[in-house]
């Protein structure tokens, strides 16, 4: 795999599955799931879809889904996989979240693991703030990202994960207009490249606005 040494968003991500096949499962995130199945559906904004798996999810739960990536390269496999699925009626949107961001504001922002290498500083507190701006009266702000390495990570890079009281605080939420229903660090299995057995922890916060 031939790396990345540019800085542009888009072309890293591009770069990123242009080098596979497929990267992800294909199935929807594990907390989406655990947090989400249960709420009736209404609209929903997946920033950072990737390869579609989780509007699909949303989608075939009567969620009415507006999925957003930088990378064209994955919203065509997205797209493809719906269509697999017999999933229609999912608004697929290219977007850099850093300049532009879909409008409307929606029943369910989810936002699973949207870290990357190539950020500017602060990028990714922005672009969360934009996601709550786009939940609507009622509904549910969902961010999930990582809290730390894997532990079979020997030598894990410099890069700062934060916590989910450092997201909190970068909301900058009027405590009178949003009750957090979910604040977790949560251990899970996380194997190697090689099949090393393993772990890591993920954030989960779940935030309802009033």
């Amino acid at each position: 795999m031939t790396p990345y040494d540019g800085d542009d968003t888009v072309g890293y991500w591009e770069h990123f599955y242009q080098e596979r096949e497929r990267v992800w499962s294909g199935l929807p995130n594990v907390f989406l799931v655990r947090e989400i199945e249960s709420v009736s559906p209404g609209s929903a904004l997946d920033l950072g879809c990737a390869e579609g798996a989780d509007a699909v999810w949303l989608a075939q739960r009567g969620w009415r889904v507006t999925a957003i990536d930088v990378s064209e390269t994955a919203l065509g496999r997205a797209r493809a996989h719906a269509a697999d699925e017999g999933v229609t009626g999912i608004d697929w949107q290219q977007h850099d979240l850093a300049n532009s961001f879909p409008e409307g504001q929606f029943d369910l922002v989810n936002a699973q693991y949207l870290h990357s290498p190539v950020a500017q500083a602060d990028e990714r507190e922005k672009i969360l703030r934009r996601a709550a701006d786009a939940v609507a009266p009622g509904g549910l702000l969902l961010i999930v990202g990582h809290a730390g390495w894997p532990t079979w990570v020997q030598d894990p890079p410099n890069i700062h994960l934060p916590t989910t009281a450092e997201v909190l605080a970068g909301l900058h939420l009027t405590p009178t207009e949003w009750t957090v229903e979910v604040d977790e660090v949560v251990d899970r299995e996380h194997a190697g490249p090689e099949g090393e057995p393993g772990t890591r922890q993920d954030n989960i916060l779940r935030i309802r606005r009033h």
